[in-house]
């Protein structure tokens, strides 16, 4: 089980009322394991920050109408990895991860993005392989395949292998921010929240500009990073 029984008293929840008993899915059991790993073991530091996306926000809706002659939906997501390739080959430590001993970097030249994906049986992270080289059309047509066949139980276990950096997106259930847990062996994770229109305040041409903004948060190793 989780953590191990050992840490758990059993109790007797029926003794205060109705209770039903829902047992977890293998990769609930998994993804349990990994993160209570991954949250006790890595210290973590999350900061806040907000991206101004009204100009990309008329790009994506002309890539969109694009895509559609294509049957291809077009998201903010393929954009954001792409973004986050940008800023991965500017600040390289976020694009590694500490050897077995805890001694040295190994900094990837590869951008291998894992998309963490919500199915009916837990969460899983599927990874686009070498995103630097693909097309905003070409991440939307895939992200869209990684998806359905997460959702339909049909990822092959190289799928899931060899990610060099996560991008959790909770933008569907709304919400400000959030802290996402680091996906080890990465150092670090992207979780990105709903995007809302903001009033913004130029102090130079003293006006205030409804703006579309992007809140987005990322957790970080602090063995690695240091600010």
């Amino acid at each position: 089980g989780l953590g191990g029984p050992q840490q758990t008293p059993k109790i007797d929840f029926s003794q205060w009322g109705q209770i039903e008993s829902r047992p977890l899915t293998k990769i609930q059991k998994i993804t349990g394991v990994r993160l209570q790993q991954a949250w006790q073991t890595i210290p973590h530091v999350t900061q806040f920050n907000e991206a101004n996306i009204s100009a990309l926000n008329a790009k994506k809706e002309e890539l969109k109408k694009e895509g559609l002659k294509k049957n291809i939906r077009v998201t903010f997501l393929p954009f954001i990895v792409k973004a986050v390739i940008k800023t991965l080959k500017e600040f390289p430590v976020f694009n590694s991860s500490l050897d077995h001993i805890g001694e040295s970097l190994i900094v990837k030249n590869y951008y291998n993005i894992g998309i963490a994906v919500n199915t009916p049986t837990g969460l899983i992270v599927p990874v686009i392989k070498n995103a630097d080289n693909k097309s905003i059309l070409g991440l939307s047509k895939e992200l869209m395949g990684l998806s359905e066949r997460a959702r339909n139980g049909k990822l092959k276990p190289g799928d899931l292998k060899g990610g060099s950096f996560t991008i959790s997106s909770l933008g569907g259930i709304g919400g400000t921010h959030f802290t996402p847990i680091i996906n080890p062996p990465e150092v670090a994770i992207m979780g990105v929240s709903k995007n809302t229109w903001k009033p913004r305040y130029n102090h130079k041409t003293k006006e205030i500009i409804p703006t579309y903004t992007m809140p987005f948060s990322i957790s970080y190793d602090h063995r690695v990073i240091d600010g």
